[in-house]
């Protein structure tokens, strides 16, 4: 492999593993608040690519408008989902939570399939971010430029969010203990609905930008994406942001790498992940940046 290779594959893996990272930080938020794996989070990152597909490709409208339209929605269906599926079963077991998550998980998938057809949709291409230009030897999409520049930005401004403000100070509070933040008298529905609200904004965004890189939309799209991401935030310790980040990254890298290095295994692409986590949970059954937890889901 030659340098140019190597560096090649090194941008397409900071891109890939981007954003992996925005997507694994909505279950790693959602989890840290209220230790549920939210398997409906993959079908919101779907429903944001659908609702991106319709701006544009039906409703022809101009992108940024669609963009904001997109988060926005997104947002709504998070928040939705929260307060109709997850919030009566709060004082439930956890068992009943995680089954009501993969309840609507399923939902999500069917409805999708029942309205839009399981045809996969071609995404609208955008040149300015798609047409290649040259660097030497390499040829680099501006969009795997723009991907991790749009990831560290709206990284950045979260963990101001969390460190620095009182919705974050609250979110803090509720991750530690949630019964001790309730007699305090945080509200813990508007708390929680914030988590839902930021996780599925990041999801939007990192869908309008999958569908940039991998232009195709269909209703199983947030299947694999969804899993990989939940993966990366187990890896980098579920319930830490930061370690989300670095567990997309760790994934990302890995995939892109792997089959730079062994084209033969190209197939076995998706199963890296698993490799990697198996691997990683032997040594550190919390993850690389997670702490002890004492409840389990």
């Amino acid at each position: 492999m030659t340098m140019e290779t190597f560096l090649q594959q090194l941008i397409n893996g900071l891109s890939l593993g981007s954003l992996y990272a925005l997507i694994a930080i909505g279950y790693t938020m959602v989890y840290g608040i209220l230790r549920l794996i939210n398997f409906a989070h993959g079908d919101i990152f779907m429903m944001a690519a659908y609702f991106t597909y319709f701006g544009i490709a039906v409703f022809f409208l101009p992108w940024y408008v669609t963009f904001i339209i997109t988060v926005g929605l997104t947002m709504l269906l998070g928040v939705t989902i929260e307060r109709v599926a997850y919030r009566p079963l709060r004082e439930a077991p956890k068992t009943s939570l995680l089954i009501s998550a993969i309840g609507v998980s399923f939902l999500l998938e069917n409805v999708a399939t029942y309205l839009f057809s399981g045809k996969p949709q071609a995404f609208p291409e955008f040149p300015l971010l798609t047409t290649p230009f040259f660097i030497g030897g390499l040829s680099i999409q501006p969009v795997s430029i723009v991907i991790p520049i749009v990831a560290f930005v709206l990284m950045t401004a979260l963990l101001f969010i969390i460190n620095k403000t009182k919705v974050g100070m609250a979110m803090r509070a509720v991750a530690v203990d949630y019964d001790t933040a309730k007699l305090m008298g945080i509200k813990i529905n508007g708390v929680i609905s914030s988590t839902f609200a930021i996780g599925s904004a990041l999801a939007a965004v990192g869908a309008i930008l999958w569908c940039m890189k991998y232009p195709s939309v269909l209703p199983l799209m947030g299947v694999v994406p969804g899993l990989k991401c939940f993966i990366a935030a187990v890896i980098g310790g579920i319930g830490n942001v930061k370690g989300a980040v670095l567990g997309g990254l760790i994934l990302g890298f890995s995939e892109v790498l792997m089959v730079a290095f062994f084209p033969a295994l190209t197939g076995y692409r998706d199963a890296i992940a698993f490799v990697i986590l198996i691997v990683i949970l032997l040594f550190l059954p919390n993850g690389l940046l997670g702490k002890k937890q004492v409840e389990k889901v």
